[in-house]
């Protein structure tokens, strides 16, 4: 049996969020395997009520775990590498990764109690070997530092991993794009196989920009603030936060950090020697006595995250600080699709309070930490691959990817999560379709999507609850009327009654009337409880509530 290389997208495929990547190479069915990131993505309310993290479903891993001789981490944002405590353990494979991840991913695992440790990798051309695959990590900029591309070199050829990347020559902190190092990689041996690309920006036709062309319109806009001046943006973002803070002190204030993610950030980033020369910077209770005029913060919550820094600030104080009338806050970051309610709820909170709310105003005050299409262009130009995968995107980002790969005479498939594609030939071909889906972490517990345990929660907040006791005598009579709890439903329905009142009423008439199979038999008479105490409710109120009947039974002595 002949051998071939294969790619699965578990997570990031389909979606933006939640990457997880697997290649593999060896006899079908039993190919040696390497994962290349381990991300989550971020619940919300209407359809993943209570859920804390979203991660790929790891099951097809699991029963291969045999069959998985590395996980490469490309590098620290938390759909990357979110997952990492959650489903490592489920896989036991090395991990490895460059020094700033591996301590952000090593804080992960030592606080979820898992003794392992992350191997720290230098970049090109320091090579790991696992299985069939040799492995370099490749600086690439983008908006966390020690971001790297992987070079997987396999019998069949040569692949190009992007992971989240830009083209910036300049991006404060962090490696440059280093155009010479690329083509470099791409002259080496046959070339590149196989490109599997960041497809986020493929609809942004402009190029992208430097993080370098911000700091002097942040200055301005800070110089120009008479009050208090407050900024958001990803706590990940270091060289953002560092140009933030550089503009801060550069417009005469004081700054502060507020957001125990962002302190943490910045601290790991100075230990692993990937951020220099970060301004001095003061504590809370030291900004409190600070003249307004005087004083910037930099804080968590650029998502509208709840707990984050940013919401507690609209929703009053805030570590002993609060924002005023004639205060400023600055967004120097994007919204993620999904998140617009909350980071709008917060926005019209400060209005609210007379506070200035400033966006980024179309790349005046941010810049994206992934390539646009001509940056997308000019990489398949640089590298010339001989098959092209997009990934990291939605099903629209994919489908416009691969149509730019062809234009360009290039083999490309669209692999959604799940998709096996065959990468051996000239051109990447569906081989088999894995079931995959979501796992969530609910609590302190891994729960599948389809468990029923969020559909039932679903149900629950749409329709109410309603809970129903009742006791049976020795003889098989009621004693008493069976008493019903209600949970998010009008107290009266369009009767004027009560309606826990008028339920109640209607399940002892039926009671009354049941005959003995049905008083006799617990899943008969359940069955019937929570039909008539449905139906007087949807009567009532318009809802069909969820029902939950508790059936107590005297036993003779």
């Amino acid at each position: 049996m002949s051998d071939r290389l294969i790619y699965l997208p578990l997570g990031g495929a389909g979606e933006i969020g939640m990457n997880a990547y697997v290649y593999g190479y060896g006899p079908v069915g039993a190919e040696r395997l390497i994962v290349v990131d381990l991300g989550v993505t971020f619940p919300e309310m209407e359809g993943s009520p209570g859920v804390d993290l979203i991660m790929a479903d790891a099951a097809w891993l699991e029963d291969n775990a045999d069959r998985v001789d590395a996980i490469f981490i490309t590098h620290a944002h938390e759909d990357h590498i979110g997952a990492l405590p959650y489903l490592w353990p489920k896989l036991g494979a090395p991990i490895y990764a460059r020094p700033f991840t591996a301590s952000l991913g090593q804080q992960k695992l030592n606080e979820g109690g898992i003794n392992t440790e992350i191997k720290v990798i230098a970049p090109r051309p320091d090579v790991i070997e696992a299985g069939p695959f040799k492995v370099q990590f490749v600086p690439i900029s983008h908006s966390i530092p020690e971001s790297s591309a992987l070079i997987i070199d396999t019998p069949a050829g040569r692949i190009v991993h992007t992971g989240d990347f830009k083209l910036d020559a300049n991006p404060i902190v962090g490696e440059a794009f280093d155009v010479n190092m690329w083509n470099e990689i791409a002259q080496e041996g046959n070339g590149i196989k196989v490109l599997t690309c960041d497809s986020t920006n493929i609809f942004s036709h402009t190029p992208g920009k430097s993080e370098s062309t911000l700091i002097e319109p942040l200055t301005k806009l800070i110089q120009f603030q008479e009050g208090l001046l407050v900024a958001t943006t990803f706590a990940s973002n270091v060289a953002r936060l560092k140009t933030l803070a550089d503009a801060g002190v550069a417009a005469g204030r004081s700054v502060c950090l507020l957001g125990r993610s962002m302190k943490r950030m910045v601290q790991t980033a100075q230990q692993t020697d990937v951020l220099r020369n970060f301004p001095s910077v003061v504590q809370p209770e030291e900004a409190a006595d600070i003249p307004r005029e005087n004083l910037m913060l930099i804080v968590t919550g650029s998502q509208g995250e709840r707990r984050a820094a940013s919401a507690q600030l609209s929703r009053g104080k805030y570590l002993g600080l609060e924002m005023k009338e004639g205060d400023a806050f600055l967004f120097s970051s994007k919204t993620i699709p999904g998140n617009e309610r909350g980071v709008i709820r917060i926005m019209n909170a400060f209005s609210e309070m007379g506070v200035d709310v400033i966006t980024e105003r179309g790349g005046l005050y941010h810049v994206s930490g992934h390539a646009n299409r001509p940056d997308l262009e000019a990489l398949h130009d640089l590298l010339k691959p001989q098959m092209l995968i997009p990934m990291h995107g939605e099903h629209r980002h994919l489908r416009e990817h691969v149509k730019l790969a062809k234009s360009k005479g290039i083999a490309a498939e669209v692999a959604t999560n799940g998709t096996m594609l065959e990468l051996s030939g000239d051109a990447p071909v569906i081989a088999e379709y894995v079931e995959t889906g979501r796992t969530y972490l609910d609590g302190n517990v891994l729960i599948g999507a389809m468990d029923g345990v969020v559909r039932n929660r679903i149900r629950m907040a749409l329709n109410g609850h309603l809970m129903i006791n009742v006791l049976i005598d020795e003889d098989g009579g009621s004693l008493g009327e069976p008493w019903v709890e209600a949970m998010g439903l009008p107290a009266k329905g369009r009767s004027g009654q009560v309606l826990v009142e008028q339920i109640e009423t209607e399940l002892t008439e039926a009671i009354d009337r049941a005959p003995g199979k049905v008083i006799d038999n617990d899943k008969k008479l359940e069955d019937m409880m929570r039909r008539v105490a449905r139906s007087c409710a949807m009567d009532e109120i318009g809802k069909k509530p969820e029902v939950t009947v508790v059936i107590s039974r005297l036993q003779d002595e």
